[in-house]
């Protein structure tokens, strides 16, 4: 079990996603503003899967005073994504963590291609960074 404090470390800390994210295989910080303790970041993600690579621009704002992240979609493959994460205390050292995404791919036929394999992929993510704060955290 991890606190809220270390799952929101782990998931803000974009520049380590290619370490261990299914499908993640790159991820490029383009700028990063810090305002009121919060951090706007916008990243390039590149996402692949057998042949196919895509790579999408996103805002992430990161909320440490509430636990929360929010992603907004900018540029790439898709007509619309967005995704939250929320970490909610559940004791001294637990959290439950909320993911919520939702995302349409602009081409059918990339939809086609990518769409299972996708939301098998944000299936895993939870799962991905779970295993990553034992990784550093140690199995609390």
């Amino acid at each position: 079990m991890h606190s809220a404090d270390q799952m929101f470390a782990l998931v803000a800390d974009v520049e380590r996603y290619p370490e261990f994210l299914p499908l993640c295989e790159a991820l490029t910080v383009r700028s990063r503003k810090e305002r009121d303790g919060r951090t706007m970041l916008v990243a390039d993600m590149t996402v692949g899967y057998k042949a196919i690579r895509e790579t999408f621009t996103s805002q992430v704002l990161l909320k440490p005073d509430v636990n929360e992240i929010d992603v907004k979609y900018l540029e790439g493959p898709f007509r619309y994504l967005s995704n939250v994460w929320r970490f909610l205390p559940a004791g001294p050292s637990a959290c439950d963590v909320e993911f919520f995404i939702d995302y349409e791919f602009k081409s059918r036929i990339l939809g086609a291609l990518m769409g299972a394999m996708f939301d098998r992929a944000f299936r895993m993510f939870t799962d991905a960074f779970e295993k990553r704060a034992d990784a550093i955290y140690g199995k609390g």
